[in-house]
């Protein structure tokens, strides 16, 4: 993944749990879009593909947040985390917890597929 300094930054300006909370979340992203581009946007660490932004993340007094650049993201995915709390366009986290590769991966897939013109009935 193509990386940029000024996400270091964001990252770098955060309290220790909360840079460890967006390193973990970062990492993630890389290994499931090994081809994608970070960039910032609305303020916010993002990732890319084709110059679509697919998720960003960052994280706040008592919790990080996935955000999947998209509404209808959250509510097409089954599985999430009993102990996050998701409304239309962002899933919060507490500090001290991680999504797993699995989940990353399904609400990724569901961006991508939005982008791509797949519906979640044809995803099915």
């Amino acid at each position: 993944m193509k990386t940029d300094k000024r996400i270091d930054a964001h990252i770098a300006k955060c309290a220790p749990a909360q840079q460890e909370a967006l390193r973990a979340i970062r990492a993630l992203l890389h290994e499931v879009l090994p081809d994608a581009e970070e960039t910032i946007s609305y303020n916010m660490p993002c990732v890319a593909v084709g110059g679509k932004d697919v998720a960003a993340f960052d994280a706040f007094k008592n919790h990080w947040s996935y955000f999947p650049m998209s509404g209808s993201i959250l509510g097409s995915v089954a599985g999430l985390p009993a102990w996050t709390e998701a409304s239309k366009g962002t899933l919060r986290v507490p500090l001290d917890k991680r999504l797993t590769k699995t989940v990353v991966r399904k609400l990724v897939r569901a961006r991508l597929d939005e982008i791509n013109g797949v519906t979640a009935r044809q995803r099915k």
